[in-house]
């Protein structure tokens, strides 16, 4: 089978493809067929042991210190399940499913992950491409939001980077949670921000686009660009600043916190099936809708690992595996 590896950490030009022998599931895992992939933020740094601040240290040290521990890429898959392991008792053979499983190698055309893993059937009417699409930035998007900041009906909230590949869940998960979204995001992105449905878009190719602005509840940074005391200043007297990225600045006024009323929270979200199947659910409830910025093919694997390090793009990037535009048979109607 083909799967995505890179065997140094390095630039999108490590990336290639590579042949694998397919896996056999062991008694608790799934084997599937993948129809699509996609290429994050996560599989960026990887890949390049990019790993932003103070992650650097643990980065390293679970993914290799010198060179990959696993050498096979990608974190985000949608197919089909084609066999399971002998105490699986969730999931059947023909299953569509779609999940994330860090680590995984799910850049490929065969994988296996645990049945207790962050895998869900694919909701009804999604295509493989659509479903690949959700899982890194919906569930970002949801536990910060859900769990962290306990978002509630009319708080307002800022999201710095909505279209992006958090961002664009952001938007449409606060608005599902009845909060007052501000979203900002480039000039060429204006458009998508108001599909998206934002309250109030804000461009920041201009100048003081924060000037004037009444104060937020929740400030939610998904590109790391504010600082804690510019994050402060937007800020109500009770408000909480959100970084996705954070090094030793962020540590330090997390530390400070109990001196302060605006307060910082960091946390890394993790990926639990549970949280997927609520994505899901607000997917069919038609609250959440997937956000694709392009489909590749494997062979342009590099182009899209540029694509992403580029940090403009608006949406995810899917690789295209084996059909995955198609319905999958359990949504087709």
């Amino acid at each position: 089978m083909k799967a995505l590896i890179h065997r140094r950490f390095g630039p999108p030009s490590v990336v290639e493809l590579a042949e694998y022998d397919r896996p056999e599931p062991s008694a608790t895992e799934l084997l599937i067929k993948v129809r699509a992939s996609a290429v994050n933020t996560g599989d960026w740094r990887i890949r390049a042991a990019a790993f932003p601040g103070i992650l650097a240290i643990p980065g390293r040290l679970m993914f290799g210190l010198t060179r990959p521990r696993n050498p096979r890429l990608g974190s985000e898959f949608a197919g089909d399940v084609v066999a399971v392991g002998r105490n699986v008792t969730g999931f059947t053979p023909g299953d569509a499913v779609y999940g994330i499983s860090p680590g995984a190698g799910t850049s490929a055309e065969w994988i296996t992950i645990a049945d207790d893993a962050a895998v869900a059937p694919i909701p009804d009417g999604l295509t493989y491409a659509q479903a690949a699409a959700l899982p890194f930035g919906g569930l970002c998007a949801l536990v910060f939001l859900h769990e962290y900041a306990r978002l509630a009906a009319g708080q307002r909230l800022l999201i710095v980077g909505a279209t992006g590949g958090v961002g664009c869940y952001a938007v449409q998960i606060a608005k599902a949670l009845g909060a007052h979204v501000t979203g900002v995001a480039g000039a060429d992105s204006q458009a998508l921000l108001e599909s998206l449905g934002v309250d109030t878009a804000l461009d920041y190719t201009r100048a003081d686009i924060y000037s004037g602005a009444d104060p937020f509840d929740v400030v939610f940074d998904t590109i790391g660009t504010l600082s804690p005391r510019q994050a402060r200043a937007l800020m109500t007297a009770r408000g909480l600043f959100l970084p996705l990225n954070y090094g030793l600045r962020e540590i330090g006024a997390a530390l400070i916190n109990p001196l302060r009323h605006r307060k910082i929270r960091l946390a890394v979200n993790p990926d639990r099936a549970e949280d997927l199947r609520r994505l899901s659910a607000m997917v069919s409830a038609g609250a959440v809708r997937p956000v694709i910025a392009q489909i590749c093919p494997l062979s342009e694997a590099v182009a899209a690992h540029a694509h992403v390090e580029s940090r403009h793009k608006h949406g995810a990037i899917v690789l295209a595996v084996d059909t995955p535009e198609a319905l999958p048979p359990s949504s087709q109607r």
